[in-house]
């Protein structure tokens, strides 16, 4: 009987998903989408149809199982990301906040539900706006390793569904649309309340208004 091979190191796995975290959001997708009068009917028919995408592409890179599944857990994150970059930016012009959509505010919107420590200080509120800092290549940086421990932590935790065939990828697919239903969630009600330039002051983490909580 032959033995389950060792799960992938932690340290280089962790530095392969900060590396995807990075290329995933280092440039902003175009969109096609124009500010809508009706903004949220086309919001949910973006992120419906997004989600769909995503659960279906997880769960076809989620059907190899034992050693060959483990090798498509990073590749379907960066797939599922694509797709939700590109759903990001496909609301944002149903919202007509195209022109404002930045590196820090596609970080917020694709990993708060899922990492909130390391992305909180992206964000502040200002009334009912939220304004979005603008940082450091050093800080982004930063940022990206918290995430990146945080993802792959819970991704190796998971990694032995992947010697389950068929039930983990159904598995897979699920957690994919959900995910993608999330960082919709997040972008909609950051486009729908609209987002204020940043000061001066705030070019940097650290300065300005307290994060939200």
């Amino acid at each position: 009987m032959s033995e389950l091979p060792a799960k992938p190191d932690s340290e280089s796995f962790a530095k392969r998903i900060v590396e995807s975290i990075v290329g995933a959001i280092s440039r902003i997708p175009t969109t096609e989408m124009t500010e809508s009068p009706m903004p949220d009917e086309a919001a949910r028919t973006i992120a419906r149809q997004a989600a769909l995408k995503a659960a279906a592409t997880a769960g076809t890179l989620g059907l190899p199982a034992g050693p060959l599944g483990w090798l498509t857990i990073v590749p379907e994150m960066m797939k599922v990301w694509q797709i939700q970059t590109q759903m990001v930016a496909d609301l944002a012009g149903v919202y007509g906040q195209t022109a404002c959509l930045s590196r820090e505010q596609m970080t917020y919107c694709l990993f708060r539900h899922g990492a909130a420590m390391a992305v909180r200080d992206l964000v502040v509120r200002v009334g009912e706006r939220y304004l979005i800092k603008e940082v450091s290549l050093k800080a982004f940086q930063a940022i990206a390793q918290r995430i990146g421990l945080k993802i792959s932590q819970r991704a190796l935790g998971k990694a032995f569904s992947r010697w389950v065939p068929v039930v983990g990828a159904v598995g897979v697919a699920g957690y994919a649309y959900f995910d993608t239903a999330q960082v919709a969630k997040t972008a909609i009600d950051l486009f729908e309340k609209g987002i204020e330039p940043p000061e001066p002051e705030m070019k940097r983490i650290g300065g300005g208004p307290p994060p939200l909580p």
